[in-house]
């Protein structure tokens, strides 16, 4: 770099100091119909990035590095961001439950879709890569066909087969497991989990059938994180204070400039 821009390194190195030690701010963008996907992301060094991307203007709306995610933070982000005048109609986000409280304080009547992917992929956790009982296998089955639901009538047939399954073995997830101390659990605890999933997340599920400007994952951004988070892996001597600034600088390099 030194040779490539003329400069010594110490030059730049006084440079860089500059760019961290003042980040920018992000000014966002006018939208009127904006369909928002918003996560957050966290890093080793213990803070979360929280991001608001427009779908439609593939712009970074807002962004904001905080200690985690949860409720007081992410309403103070939409609130801010009602108050610039962005009219948000949906937002796609993985349901985290901070999230999905402050959007309804916020925009009484937006659109919250719920990440498919993201629901896809806890479910397919939680029920491990070779279920062991014939429930397991047939939720699992289900589950990896989500991604593929592109009209009202799949929609339809793979909710007919979920409650079909859930008849079939609503009575096997009831029994129960005994220790000799006389402590009782659901035997079934991970198939339980993932019913439980799909039950509460199935009514915010499919609103991206509905107008096809809804992303219906938040996938985008995820891979969006993996870029951020290699160019960040370069620059492992950065202070802690200094990987938040260069963070900010990245994104502000990526969307603002």
């Amino acid at each position: 770099m030194s040779y490539e821009s003329g400069k010594s390194i110490s030059t730049l190195r006084i440079l860089f100091k500059n760019y961290l030690n003042d980040p920018p701010r992000f000014k966002p963008k006018v939208n009127s119909n904006c369909h928002l996907l918003v996560d957050g992301t966290y890093f080793k060094t213990n803070f979360c990035a929280l991001h608001y991307f427009d779908n439609d203007l593939n712009h970074l709306q807002y962004f904001r590095i905080v200690e985690r995610e949860n409720y007081y933070n992410y309403l103070t982000d939409i609130e801010f961001l009602k108050q610039l005048g962005l009219t948000v109609v949906s937002i796609t986000s993985d349901g985290q439950k901070g999230l999905v409280k402050a959007v309804k304080a916020v925009y009484l009547n937006v659109i919250h879709q719920r990440c498919i992917i993201h629901i896809q992929r806890l479910s397919l956790a939680y029920l491990t890569r070779f279920p062991k009982t014939d429930a397991g296998i047939e939720l699992r089955y289900l589950v990896k066909e989500l991604h593929r639901i592109e009209t009202y009538y799949d929609k339809d047939i793979w909710i007919e087969y979920f409650n079909n399954w859930h008849t079939k073995y609503n009575d096997f997830l009831k029994e129960m497991s005994e220790s000799d101390s006389g402590r009782r659990w659901y035997t079934h605890k991970s198939i339980r989990r993932t019913r439980s999933l799909i039950k509460n997340a199935l009514p915010s599920m499919f609103f991206y059938l509905d107008d096809y400007r809804i992303p219906k994952s938040t996938n985008g951004l995820e891979t969006k994180f993996s870029y951020l988070k290699n160019s960040l892996r370069i620059h492992r001597g950065l202070s802690n204070e200094n990987r938040k600034n260069f963070v900010v600088w990245y994104n502000y390099f990526k969307y603002n400039s």
